[in-house]
Formats: C-alpha cells, structure tokens, sequence
C-alpha cells in the first residue's frame, strides 16, 4: 500500500514556518487539497501568497485559541475543498520557566496554547469526518496528527510548562484515539527533538554555545530540518498507517536514548 494523500484535505496549523509550513508544502506537493494556519498572517502570505491560488493551497490567520476562529478556520477549508480528511496540530510555543516562581504564569499560558487549540480543533474536525464517512463502515473516516516534543518525557527545570503541556498533547493523542477508534478516527503523536524552526533558530542567534550543547547530546550529533518530518506525516496521514492510532512516534536523532536532566529538551 503507497503513502498516497492524493485528493485529501488537510488543515496544518502552525504552518507559517518551521515544521509547519514544511509538512503543508510537502502535502500539497503530494497531491492534498492544504488550508495553512497560523497567528502569523503577514508570514503566511510572504511564504504563500503567490501560491495560494492554486488549487489545492489556501491559507487562514487567526488565533486559534478563540473558539469562533477554530469554526471559521473550518468552515474557511469546507467552503475551499468541501471537506477534510487530516488535521496536523502543529501550533506550539516554547516559554522557559521557573517551577518555583509564584507569580510565573507559564503554565496557564502554553496549555492555552499548546493544547486547548488542538484538542477543540480536534473535535470541531472530528465531527465534521464522522459526518462525512456516513455509514461507511469500511472506508477510514481520518487522520489526526498532533506535534509534540520528547519534552514530555523528560525533565528540565527551566521548561516545566512547556514539558506539561506537551505531556497532556501526548495523553489526549491516547484519549482521542480511543474515543474516535469506533468511527474510523485515528489520532497520533509525533513527539520532536530539536528540529530548526524559527524559535529554535531565534534561540540559537542568542546563545551560539545551545547549538553545541544540544549536539552533544544527540547520538546523530546534529538538528533535523524541518523537512526530514514531512514523510513520517505522510505516513500517519494515510491509509497504509491504517492499524495505527494512539501512538507517540518519536523523532529526536536519538535524544531520548541518553539521559542528561541538564540538556534541555527543545
């Protein structure tokens, strides 16, 4: 069975740069019908506009942590494509913080961020595919991809919130993929090391010595660019990964195999 997405509708938030914007250009590239989204509307159309009369690319600011712009973002992909079969979650935001700070209100901020978007879009997404796959009880109904960070599984002092947040991305990945299981949902994780998007690269201009400390702490002893993630995407978004759901697949160079607390975990 080929990795085909051919004619599918994804929506890919966080896709105005970085992983992102990879993942959308790489299915548009492969024959998807893409609704790009992202806060950032002014990047969007420098990296879009000229293509965003294609056919099969349309792009969609807002803040997605307002309920009313989550309907809008769908109603903006059903009046473009008529519907939508893959849904990447891949808005996320990294904020260092302090544990033991009382007045740091990080925490509050990046599950607004980082989860609450995703899982209402989730939703919003997943009932629109139940309605499409009618009584079909054959045919997969869709693909729910969330981006996650191998954050969740370690600890870092300066990145508690960020970990938290995306530990729950990672515990409502297996919550949604039973809930969704009986009509032909599937929903997945891909947990990330440190891959160049442009908060890691704003962090890096700052810090020149982060570069080699996350480097010594990768076993392939580097940082992915963001379209070495496109594929393994593909692969979930598409029906030769049809047995997989509530998986968190990890892609981190080998990071999590080595246990230094003190390497952050970008």
């Amino acid at each position: 069975m080929s990795f085909s997405i051919a004619g599918k509708t994804a929506i890919v938030t966080g896709s105005a740069n970085g992983v992102g914007l990879a993942i959308g250009r790489h299915f548009a590239d492969s024959g998807a019908n893409v609704m790009f989204a992202d806060m950032d509307e002014k990047r969007l159309a420098e990296e879009l506009g000229e293509q965003a009369d294609d056919s099969n690319i349309r792009f969609f600011a807002g803040d997605l942590r307002e309920k009313l712009t989550i309907a809008n973002l769908l109603s903006a992909t059903l009046d473009a494509f008529d519907q939508v079969d893959i849904l990447i979650n891949g808005a996320r935001q990294v904020i260092p913080s302090d544990p033991l700070d009382t007045e740091d209100d990080s925490m509050r901020t990046l599950l607004n961020q980082n989860l609450m978007p995703a899982l209402r879009l989730s939703q919003a997404v997943a009932k629109r595919m139940i309605k499409q796959a009618g009584d079909d009880d054959d045919s997969p109904a869709g693909s729910i991809i969330n981006l996650s960070s191998i954050a969740a599984r370690r600890t870092h002092p300066d990145l508690m919130a960020y970990s938290v947040s995306t530990a729950a991305l990672d515990q409502m990945t297996r919550s949604l993929a039973v809930a969704l299981a009986p009509n032909r949902i599937r929903v997945n994780s891909i947990a990330l090391g440190s891959v160049m998007s442009a908060s890691l690269q704003s962090t890096l201009k700052e810090n020149r010595d982060f570069r080699d400390d996350i480097e010594k702490h990768t076993p392939l002893a580097r940082i992915a660019a963001p379209n070495e993630l496109t594929e393994t995407a593909q692969y979930l978004a598409s029906d030769a990964a049809g047995f997989i759901t509530g998986q968190i697949l990890t892609i981190d160079g080998g990071r999590t195999l080595l246990d230094p607390v003190a390497a952050p975990a970008h």
